[in-house]
């Protein structure tokens, strides 16, 4: 794969709840590299397209090309496509009744088919490069939020993704934890993860964002490079959002 290729792009993406549509019409592309942040004001949709990426949600129309496949395509394999695709969710989602090794372990030996002293070694030096190594077998509930978040970031690395999705990954987190988690994605941004960050961290945007996306009511209002995107705004309503945040 070169390193300007597409790897996620998404075309007329409509998404209902019932009656309500959350999206109207999403396209976007998401380049091997890329570091795609979505931000918005809350219930615009923005968590909603981030989770029709790996097909959490379905989509109700449109299509998402992942890989040069239409995932949306009843006939494919999702769970297939879904072990490129790591995902980390805001409330941490590890199993409470397993240790930190076993929570990152389960995956690639039950889906990649590794064996358990493999597993085991590659996660323990994930966790090595997020500081957690000593807590290896602690569980879940002895873990700080700043620890549970940064464990559920090198459990979705251990399965060798292409992609790294984050739904807002830092809102559930007290403000000192923030940092610890965002220093590990700008590590990953540093070492050409693709992501797409659904987030309110503007410095992070900013800082480690390729593309800042605006979602408002269900639709892309504006997407640039980040310093365009805070310097320059053009849409009244991002300015308006802008100048809350900022």
């Amino acid at each position: 794969m070169n390193d300007n290729e597409v790897l996620i792009k998404v075309e007329n993406l409509h998404k209902y709840f019932d009656k309500l549509e959350v999206l109207k019409g999403i396209n976007a592309e998401i380049r091997k590299g890329d570091v795609m942040v979505v931000i918005g004001a809350s219930g615009s949709g923005k968590s909603t397209f981030l989770r029709c990426l790996n097909l959490l949600e379905e989509p109700t129309s449109g299509s998402i090309i992942f890989e040069g496949v239409d995932i949306t395509d009843s006939k494919i394999d999702i769970n297939k496509h879904r072990q490129k695709m790591g995902m980390v969710f805001q409330q941490f989602n590890l199993f409470n009744n397993k240790n930190v090794i076993e929570n990152m372990t389960l995956g690639p030996i039950r889906l990649l088919k590794q064996n358990k002293n493999e597993a085991r070694a590659n996660a323990m030096r994930l966790l090595e490069r997020v500081g957690l190594a000593d807590k290896a077998y602690a569980y879940p509930s002895q873990l700080s939020g700043g620890q549970k978040q940064r464990v559920a970031i090198v459990r979705a690395l251990a399965m060798n993704p292409d992609v790294m999705l984050f739904d807002e990954p830092t809102s559930a987190l007290d403000p000192e934890m923030v940092g610890e988690v965002l220093d590990v994605m700008k590590q990953l941004a540093r070492e050409g993860m693709t992501m797409v960050v659904v987030t309110h961290e503007m410095g992070f945007a900013r800082e480690v964002g390729t593309e800042v996306v605006f979602v408002d009511e269900g639709v892309i209002v504006e997407k640039a490079p980040p310093k365009e995107f805070f310097e320059n705004p053009k849409n009244p309503r991002l300015k308006d959002f802008l100048s809350k945040v900022l």
